[in-house]
Formats: structure tokens, C-alpha cells, sequence
């Protein structure tokens, strides 16, 4: 039996790895900084997870698993280089569980989590026994990762990481592909692309490894990228699988322009009509009933963090949302704004790098909100970058004409809202970071 360890186990991605390999049979131990319920999870099932890091680890270890974020300098990863212990990217571990199955791979700079989530819950409900890898925690699976028994393994593979070029599935779903993950700076993360052409290359050379291509027929971007490729689309305007009659409870779906099901979602917003257009797509191509996938969506309930309600403060709604992306952004706003309530709005930018270069755009994206409050930038582990701050996009939202838009610190956010809450209000906390928690503060004592 050999040993594997994954740095970092706490990590969505790298837990639910470490899960499937000891479903695997494979002795699998891990460490991380951080504590939290997946720690936990992991420790139920049997998993050696020991607290921090420490280059005795990696003593007895055929396999280390780490993400190409960790510099090569690190001591654990110089000593698994001194005793000669084999070290494997998480891409890489990704692309092996894949192999050894009927896989579905869900990639794109937007929805991916959401579509991987959708095809899931399709294949769950009718009864196909997946294997799932997902980027965020489920409740129709209990977290991140679920095993089973089935032929297919259906699993985010994420775009950031240049090694998606290494993945080869048997159906590739592509959501659409923009400017996100790019480096910003020569001193950037390593899990960027170098420009935005190599970001194209690399998720290419995935669409080319894949069996077959299920893109998004309305990106024209994904139009030129999968030419010449077997592929199949799906969009509001273009694909043989289209969304059609889309209103407030839901929309048809046709299929090479004849009615095929009508849906009902009970998540919100235009961009989850096109999430379940491409679920719906995948569980046709892979052979399941139109209707009957259908007909599961409906009680698809989301994924964290994406528009999830945290509950209600004095009758205004308080919602999380992952949005760290323009696009996103506007994409959130949209589906807030269709409430008809006051959408109130805390935006915590993500990434330095991402911020110098997105700052004025997260500025028009944010101009449909009634009020913004930004804060400071998330780090995610990057060096600040001078004269990049939240208070570029709140200065620039006022110069947009926005008269409810500041810059504010964390405490000062929360106090004014759990202050200010009233019924018909829409509270939105947005961001890759962990704004996600003054939405929970904003509920104590509730």
C-alpha cells in the first residue's frame, strides 16, 4: 500500500483528493495550518491529519501532493526532495482520479462550481451512484466530495492551474473563458497564467484531451477555442441545447430547436437558467432521461457561498455570495436586483493582482447596487501591491455618479448594517475571501 501525503489537506480541492484516494485504498495522510469541519471530516474517516507543518511528515511517504503554490523552498517539500519522495501536483492526482472512471470535467472562468453542482445533483437523484469532486460544500452530499460506486467521476477542474492542460476527460464542459488568473505582476502566483493566450492554450489542450467538447455556444471566444473539435453547444442563442421561455419559474429546454422539458429552478438568476442548460446537456449526452433530470433540478438547492441566504436581520434577507469577478458580480447584482428589494451590498475584493487590474471594472459592475460598502482587499497570501486598495473602486463608483458607495473597515461595515437593517432590505456579501463571515456576524444574537 502506498503512502501518500497531501500539504495543505484542509484545501477544498486537496481534501476531497485525500478522501477518493483512501476510498482508493491508498494510505493517505495529510497536514494543515488552518482547523476546520473538513479537518474533521477527513479525521472520521480515518485520515492522519496532523496540525501545522513539519518536514517529519513526509518520513515514510512514497507520494507528496502539493499545489504548485507552494514554493519550492518550503521545508517539507525539501525534505520529500532529499529523501527522494516522489511529489505530485493536485492537477495531476485530479487528472489520475478522472482516468479511472467515465469522467465529466466542468471548467470555465464563471459557473463552474454551480454546473459541476447541478450535474451532480442530476446524476445523484437518478440514481447514477457518481463519484463527485466539488469547490464547495454541498448539502445533497454532505460537503465537498462524495463516493460511489458508479461508472461516472464528475469533478471541477479548475482553469486557474496551468495543468489543466494535463486533464483529459471524456466530456469537457466549458462555461465560458475570460481575463481572470492572469498575471498581474512577474512575482505573481504560480498558479496564474502568464497572459491571458496562455490561459487559452492551456484550457485548449484540455478541450483537445477531452472525448467530447460541451461549450458554451453563446461565448464566441469558446467558438473559435473549440473549432475543428468534437463538441456540442449549448447557450440562450446557439447549441443544439438551448434555453428558451426562461421567466421567473423557469424555462424550457429544446433540443435541436424542438421542446424537450420544461424546468423549475429554485435558485435565482439568469446565469443559473445557462448552469442547468449545461447540467441538462451533460446528463443527455451521458444518456439519462431528459425529463427525469429535469425534473431533479428542481430541487437543486445550490452550493456555499453561491447566493446562499444566511438567514434575516429584522426582516431584511442576508446573502453570500462568491463573486470575485466582475462578470460575477454583475451576474449576482442581477439576480439580487429581481427580488424587487433593496440591494444592499459588502464587496471585499479578492487579490491584490486581480484588484490593480479589475479595480474600475468591479466599479461598473457594482453601479446596480443601492448601497456599496467596500472593504479591503483579501490577500490570499499575495504581497500587497502599492496604491491598491478597495478605495479605488469605492472613489470610483462616486465618480460613476453612485451617491451610497464608501470604502469601509470590517467592524464599521458591520455595525452600520446590523444598525441600518430593515425589511425590504437585500443584504449581499460578495467576494472569493472570507466576507462570508460579517454576514454570519451580522445574525448573532439574532
Amino acid at each position: 500500500m502506498k503512502h501518500v501525503h497531501f500539504m495543505g489537506i484542509g484545501g477544498v480541492g486537496i481534501s476531497a483528493l485525500a478522501y477518493v484516494l483512501h476510498k482508493e485504498g491508498w494510505r493517505v495522510s495529510g497536514c494543515d495550518a488552518g482547523a476546520g469541519e473538513r479537518l474533521e471530516r477527513l479525521r472520521r474517516e480515518g485520515i492522519e491529519v496532523y496540525d501545522g507543518h513539519d518536514p517529519a511528515h513526509v518520513a515514510g511517504v512514497d507520494v507528496l501532493v502539493a499545489s504548485n503554490a507552494i514554493p519550492p523552498e518550503h521545508p517539507e517539500i525539501l525534505e520529500a526532495a532529499r529523501r527522494g519522495v516522489e511529489r505530485r501536483e493536485r492537477m495531476r492526482v485530479l487528472a489520475d482520479v478522472l482516468e479511472r472512471g467515465r469522467s465529466i470535467g466542468v471548467s470555465g472562468t464563471h459557473g463552474k462550481t454551480t454546473t459541476t453542482a447541478m450535474i451532480a445533483h442530476v446524476f445523484t437523484t437518478l440514481g447514477a451512484d457518481p463519484l463527485i469532486l466539488v469547490g464547495a460544500d454541498l448539502s445533497s452530499i454532505g460537503g465537498n466530495v462524495r463516493w460511489g460506486e458508479g461508472q461516472h467521476r464528475i469533478a471541477e477542474v479548475d482553469e486557474s492551474d496551468p495543468l489543466i492542460a494535463v486533464v483529459s476527460v471524456d466530456l469537457a464542459v466549458l462555461t465560458n473563458l475570460e481575463d481572470d488568473h492572469v498575471a498581474a505582476t512577474p512575482d505573481a502566483r504560480k498558479t496564474y497564467h502568464a497572459s491571458y493566450a496562455d490561459l487559452e492554450r492551456a484550457v485548449h489542450s484540455y478541450a483537445q484531451n477531452a472525448g467530447r467538447v460541451l461549450y458554451n455556444a453563446d461565448w464566441q471566444s469558446l467558438q473559435e477555442l473549440t473549432a475543428g473539435l468534437e463538441r456540442v453547444g449549448y447557450g440562450f442563442s446557439a447549441g443544439r441545447y438551448r434555453a428558451a421561455a426562461a421567466d421567473e419559474n423557469g424555462f424550457t429546454l429544446t433540443i435541436d430547436g424542438r421542446p424537450a422539458a420544461r424546468v423549475h429552478l429554485a435558485v435565482a438568476g439568469r446565469h443559473n437558467v445557462e448552469n442547468a442548460t449545461a447540467a441538462l446537456a451533460a446528463a443527455h449526452l451521458e444518456g439519462l432521461d431528459i425529463e427525469e433530470a429535469a425534473a431533479a433540478l428542481a430541487d437543486f438547492q445550490g452550493a456555499a457561498r453561491r447566493f446562499e441566504k444566511l438567514g434575516e436581520l429584522r426582516g431584511a434577507l442576508v446573502i453570500d455570495d462568491y463573486a470575485h469577478h466582475p462578470t460575477e458580480v454583475a451576474a449576482t447584482l442581477a439576480a439580487a436586483r429581481a427580488s424587487g428589494r433593496r440591494v444592499r451590498v459588502v464587496f471585499q475584493p479578492h487579490r491584490y493582482g486581480r484588484t490593480q487590474q479589475m479595480w474600475q471594472r468591479f466599479a461598473e459592475a457594482l453601479l446596480g447596487a443601492d448601497e456599496v460598502l467596500v472593504l479591503e482587499v483579501y490577500s490570499a497570501g499575495e504581497a500587497p501591491l502599492e496604491g491598491v486598495s478597495g478605495s479605488l473602486i469605492a472613489s470610483r463608483l462616486r465618480e460613476l455618479g453612485h451617491g451610497a458607495a464608501r470604502f469601509a473597515d470590517w467592524d464599521e461595515a458591520r455595525d452600520y448594517l446590523k444598525n441600518s437593517a430593515a425589511a425590504g432590505d437585500l443584504i449581499l456579501t460578495m467576494g472569493a475571501g472570507d466576507v462570508n463571515r460579517l454576514g454570519r456576524e451580522l445574525l448573532e444574537d439574532v
